[in-house]
């Protein structure tokens, strides 16, 4: 039975500076509290709330010939795979005896675009068995498999790579994006960088179409401060976390860049050394002592190396 007695020595402080479900595992010996810190886990913000509405908004939107479609974009490790992973386990294959259904599908866009590869990473993302086929079969053999498996909801993650291709080939990779719009009439999501935007520009009508929704940098705002203090209540420390301060807050987005991503793989390193060390608190020390380096100093580091 876990005992309600804080152990190593920090018995009486409390634990109600966390969420009430991280309480618990506060209470849990080192290594397992570290295994909780390092795993992935969900922090509410309005950005990513407001996203999770419009994605709902468009998987309930009736199919009609010309269906909305909503382009996710902002910088690269923003937050924008989590949200689509959110919501994509909000919605999770339902098995019946015969199939399965597939309310929402998610498709990473091949780093060489192609028609084919594309096509290919469907039938994988599926679980269609590896054949050979040509491009006018392997459309049908999709189109069918999406239709059988009761999609209502495509998106294609990391949509920037269309740019990484030849002109030509991004244009029938737009000419197939409005081509499954139309054939399914179910919902398109892009999702990607400012490059994802740019390229789906360049069709007229496609842009039309497809609603931008940006995730911007943070920064150092009161909702960036309610942000830190999330993040703070999230980590099973035995001691609070004094990251909500309007100081610290412009502290740790300068030193990550103004990414949610940086700042979470920034604040699990603090949590790991407060509780390797005992400090039991992501504090201005913790910090110092994590094993992190921002976006633009591991380049440095890098290019030190090569030269």
């Amino acid at each position: 039975m876990v005992t309600t007695e804080a152990p190593d020595g920090v018995a009486g402080l409390g634990l109600s500076h966390l969420h009430e479900s991280v309480r618990p595992i506060a209470e849990l010996s080192a290594a397992e509290r570290l295994g909780y810190v390092r795993a992935d886990r969900w922090i509410g913000y309005p950005a990513a709330n407001e996203a999770l509405q419009r994605l709902e908004t468009l998987l309930a939107w009736p199919a009609k010939q010309r269906m909305p479609n909503l382009l996710l974009v902002g910088p690269t490790n923003n937050g924008k795979s989590m949200i689509i992973e959110k919501f994509r386990r909000t919605h999770p294959v339902i098995s019946h005896d015969d199939r399965e259904e597939i309310p929402v599908l998610v498709v990473q866009m091949p780093s060489e675009p192609s028609i084919g590869r594309f096509y290919a990473a469907v039938l994988a993302t599926v679980g269609a068995p590896r054949r050979n086929y040509r491009i006018a079969e392997v459309e049908q053999v999709v189109v069918g498999l999406l239709r059988a498996t009761g999609v209502r909801m495509l998106i294609i993650d990391e949509l920037h790579n269309v740019l990484g291709g030849r002109s030509d080939r991004r244009r029938e990779f737009l000419n197939l994006l409005r081509f499954l719009g139309n054939e399914l009439r179910i919902p398109l999501v892009g999702v990607g960088t400012r490059d994802a935007y740019l390229a789906i520009r360049t069709d007229d009508q496609l842009e039309n179409r497809f609603a931008p929704l940006t995730l911007s940098r943070w920064e150092p705002t009161g909702e960036a401060c309610s942000l830190m203090a999330s993040f703070a209540a999230s980590f099973p420390l035995r001691r609070p976390s004094p990251i909500a301060t309007a100081e610290m807050t412009s502290y740790l987005l300068t030193r990550c860049e103004g990414t949610i991503g940086e700042l979470a793989t920034l604040l699990t390193e603090a949590a790991t050394v407060a509780i390797t060390t005992g400090a039991e608190s992501i504090n201005s020390h913790t910090l110092q002592q994590a094993a992190y380096a921002g976006p633009t100093e591991r380049r440095r580091l890098f290019e030190r190396e090569l030269t």
